[in-house]
């Protein structure tokens, strides 16, 4: 009697043991299930990247921003501005640490959808300067600033 209780003991918890390869195969199904399960229930977004320029701005094309130039050195500015939704480049102001030394219109018309200016700055003063720019349209309202900071050393 002890040798049958024994055996229905055994065939009892024998049904939760699974031989060799049947076991690994039966492993592999579970976990393949289990990471459809997981990659199912993802939700991840993918997120658009904002456009790397506004319809309405002005750039630097140069100098860089942190350029160092020597005292008395032709610094060569371009900046660009653009109008992708609006009346257009009326007018570009270019200022050294803010005040006016630079203004620029189009010749084609009173107003462009993208426009560039470039002039040449005498670098003066040792230190650091900031050169900003401003867009204009043909209605007054002006693009968000933009600024740069150059450093001028004094010669060798």
């Amino acid at each position: 009697m002890r040798n049958s209780s024994r055996r229905a003991a055994r065939n009892k918890h024998d049904l939760w043991l699974i031989d060799g390869a049947k076991g690994t195969a039966l492993i592999r199904l579970l976990l393949l299930a289990l990471v459809a399960l997981a990659t199912a229930a993802c939700t991840l977004v993918q997120a658009v990247p904002p456009p790397t320029a506004a319809p309405f701005s002005v750039q630097f094309q140069t100098p860089e921003n942190g350029a160092q130039f020597t005292e008395g050195a032709t610094v060569s500015v371009l900046v660009y501005a653009q109008d992708q939704t609006g009346p257009g480049i009326a007018r570009i102001d270019l200022l050294v640490d803010d005040v006016l030394t630079q203004q620029g219109a189009p010749v084609e018309s009173s107003a462009v959808p993208a426009f560039t200016v470039e002039t040449n700055w005498t670098a003066q003063g040792v230190g650091l300067h900031a050169l900003t720019a401003v867009a204009y349209r043909s209605d007054g309202s002006a693009a968000p600033p933009v600024s740069i900071r150059i450093e001028v050393v004094a010669p060798p």
